[in-house]
């Protein structure tokens, strides 16, 4: 399975990134790779064994899937990886320097999309949650 690494690097410190990236009430507000999309609901169990789902809809009622998972490893904070419902596998690291955090997810690709269609989407999600961060923590 290839791999595909998206990052972004937010003026926060670590311990607000993090925030940002793991609370329900937070990810519910820059989780869509348009604005066409939204997250109207999530729930996040930050910890080994714990599961996380966030469902992604068109603002127009014409679809909606949960994006979900299970944690493998978690280092509050620093990191953490999980599996994704579908076996896929997601590395999510938050490097601190200076007051910023560069987050770095490596996720691997799916069969069904282009790899650079998905790269795509997710450096926008990240773009979005950089955005909203940055202007709401």
């Amino acid at each position: 399975m290839e791999k595909v690494k998206v990052e972004t690097t937010v003026n926060v410190d670590a311990k607000k990134a993090w925030e940002s990236f793991t609370e329900p009430r937070h990810i519910m507000k820059w989780n869509s790779a348009s604005d066409d999309w939204h997250c109207p609901a999530s729930t996040n169990d930050v910890r080994p064994g714990g599961k996380f789902s966030a469902t992604m809809a068109a603002r127009d009622g014409s679809m909606s899937f949960d994006f979900e998972g299970v944690y493998d490893e978690v280092d509050p904070g620093k990191s953490f990886s999980y599996t994704m419902a579908d076996d896929r596998r997601c590395e999510v690291t938050f490097s601190e320097s200076d007051g910023k955090t560069t987050v770095t997810e490596i996720f691997d690709a799916e069969n069904m999309n282009p790899v650079e269609m998905q790269r795509e989407g997710w450096q926008s999600i990240l773009e979005k949650y950089k955005k909203y961060t940055e202007e709401n923590l």
